[in-house]
């Protein structure tokens, strides 16, 4: 399977089923994240899905990219 093919996942936001279509290697830091802060996916995805303004899926991409980010000590997005 190619590493660049997004697949598509359901998750459970407020009692909905939704979807969520990222890529394996953001599905699997997502994993380790949640699991870390102690929180299923879903409940780690229905707070990212709080503060969102894009889709769902750019949303969930963005955090796991920040906060991989966050964890190398890079400068935070825009404040270059």
């Amino acid at each position: 399977m190619d590493p660049a093919a997004p697949r598509k996942r359901s998750v459970t936001l407020a009692g909905h089923a939704t979807s969520i279509s990222m890529e394996d290697a953001f599905w699997l830091r997502l994993g380790q994240f949640a699991a870390e802060r102690g929180l299923s996916v879903n409940a780690l995805v229905a707070e990212i899905d709080r503060d969102r303004t894009t889709n769902l899926s750019s949303a969930v991409r963005v955090w796991v990219l920040e906060e991989c980010a966050r964890r190398a000590r890079l400068d935070p997005a825009g404040t270059t």
